[in-house]
C-alpha cells in the first residue's frame, strides 16, 4: 500500500485543531468497511481530540451483523441541515469526515445536504476507490488499499493517536470483511501487518470472525437460498441472479442481509464474472464480482453510472425488476443426434 502523505495528516490535524465539531458520515447501505471506519475515526477523534464534539451518521441503519461493535448504536441517520451564515469563520466550526465513500452521491445526501459538498464546510474525505474523485478539502485516498479502515491505521499513525482495544475491533472488522477475512485477492503482506498490528492493540478478532462469518439469521439463510436457486449462466460467461422486494417481504429479510451472497454465486467455477440484481425503493442496485484478472468489473459498473474496484464494484438505476424466460426448441432429429446411444442388448 502507498504511504499516506504527510501533508494530507498535517493538514487533516489543523482542520481538526480548529473544529468545534466533527460529524463522521459513511456511505448508504453500510458494510463492515463502512461501518468499521466510521466507528474506528469517530473513536480516535475522541481520544486525541477531547474538545470536539464528535457525531455519527449514516442514511442507512447499522446492518444487525455489525451490532457487536463498541458504539454500534449510537450511529445517526444524516445529520442536521448545517446552517450557513455570512461570516465563514462560523463554517470551521464544523469538519466532516466522510469514510469508504467514492463519490459524494454515496452518501445519499448530495441532494438533502448540498451545502456539504459545494466547498462551504471543510471535508476530510479517507477512501480507497480508485474512481474517487477527491471531493474533500482534504483528500486521503490511496486506491491501492484493500479498505478504508486500513488506511486510517496508517492516519493514526502518522499523527500519533493512542489506539484502544475498541478502536483495534473496529478497524480489524473493515479490514477483514472487504478482503472477506483475508481470502480475497487484495490480501497483500501489508495486510497482514495492519492485522498484526490491530492484535497487538487488543483487536477482538474472534468475535468479529463469530458476528461476521460464523453467524447468520434464519431470514438471511432463507434470502441467499433464494438468489443461488435463481442463478443463471449467461452466454458472456456471467453467473447472475435476481432477488425482488418480494422475495425480501417473502423472507422477512432486511436488505442490508444480502450482504455475503455475492461471494457464493461468484463461487461458480469457469465464470467471468457474478452478478446480483435487487431491488429497492424504486431502484435496481447491482453488485459485481470477478476472480479473473483480465476482467475489469468497475468498467462494467462505469456503464450504468457505477464504479467500485477492478474486482469487486457496483451500480444503481431506476427502475425494477422483471423476469424474463427464454425457450430454445429442439427438432426431433438434432434431438435424437443429441441422445446417448444405447449399447446392444440394452
Amino acid at each position: 500500500m502507498s504511504p499516506l502523505a504527510q501533508s494530507d495528516a498535517l493538514a487533516t490535524q489543523d482542520l481538526l485543531s480548529r473544529a468545534h465539531r466533527a460529524h463522521c458520515i459513511c456511505h448508504r447501505n453500510p458494510d463492515g468497511d463502512a461501518i468499521g471506519s466510521l466507528l474506528g475515526i469517530g473513536f480516535l477523534l475522541e481520544s486525541a481530540h477531547p474538545h470536539l464534539t464528535v457525531s455519527y451518521h449514516c442514511k442507512d441503519p447499522v446492518p444487525e451483523t455489525f451490532h457487536f461493535l463498541p458504539g454500534a448504536f449510537r450511529v445517526q441517520g444524516p445529520p442536521p441541515v448545517p446552517r450557513v451564515d455570512a461570516d465563514e469563520r462560523t463554517h470551521a466550526e464544523d469538519v466532516y469526515i466522510i469514510v469508504d465513500c467514492a463519490e459524494s452521491k454515496l452518501t445519499e445526501m448530495d441532494e438533502t445536504h448540498p451545502q456539504l459538498f459545494d466547498g462551504t464546510f471543510p471535508i476530510v474525505c479517507i477512501d480507497h476507490h480508485p474512481m474517487n474523485p477527491g471531493f474533500g478539502t482534504v483528500n486521503i485516498i490511496l486506491p491501492d488499499a484493500a479498505s478504508t479502515c486500513e488506511i486510517i491505521v496508517q492516519l493514526a499513525d502518522a499523527l500519533q493517536w493512542t489506539m484502544d482495544s475498541d478502536i483495534a475491533t473496529c478497524l480489524l472488522t473493515g479490514v477483514y470483511t472487504d478482503t472477506g477475512g483475508l481470502l480475497h485477492s487484495n490480501t497483500t503482506a501489508q495486510v497482514y501487518r495492519t492485522v498484526a498490528r490491530l492484535l497487538r492493540e487488543g483487536a477482538r478478532r474472534q468475535e468479529i470472525v463469530t458476528a461476521v462469518f460464523r453467524t447468520a439469521k434464519l431470514s438471511t439463510l432463507q434470502l441467499w437460498g433464494r438468489v443461488l436457486e435463481k442463478i443463471v449462466i449467461t452466454e458472456e460467461g456471467g453467473a447472475i441472479s435476481a432477488v425482488t422486494e418480494g422475495d425480501f417481504r417473502a423472507t422477512g429479510a432486511a436488505y442490508s442481509e444480502l450482504t455475503g451472497a455475492i461471494d457464493y454465486v461468484n463461487a461458480v467455477p469457469g465464470m467471468r464474472f457474478s452478478l446480483i440484481l435487487s431491488e429497492k425503493e424504486g431502484k435496481v442496485k447491482g453488485s459485481l464480482r470477478t476472480l479473473r484478472d483480465d476482467v475489469d468489473v468497475s468498467q462494467m459498473a462505469g456503464r450504468l453510472s457505477g464504479g467500485g474496484h477492478k474486482k469487486a464494484a457496483g451500480f444503481a438505476v431506476a427502475g425494477k425488476l422483471k423476469p424474463e424466460v427464454r425457450w430454445k426448441v429442439i427438432e426431433a432429429e438434432e434431438d435424437q443426434r443429441d441422445a446417448v446411444p444405447k449399447e446392444n442388448g440394452a
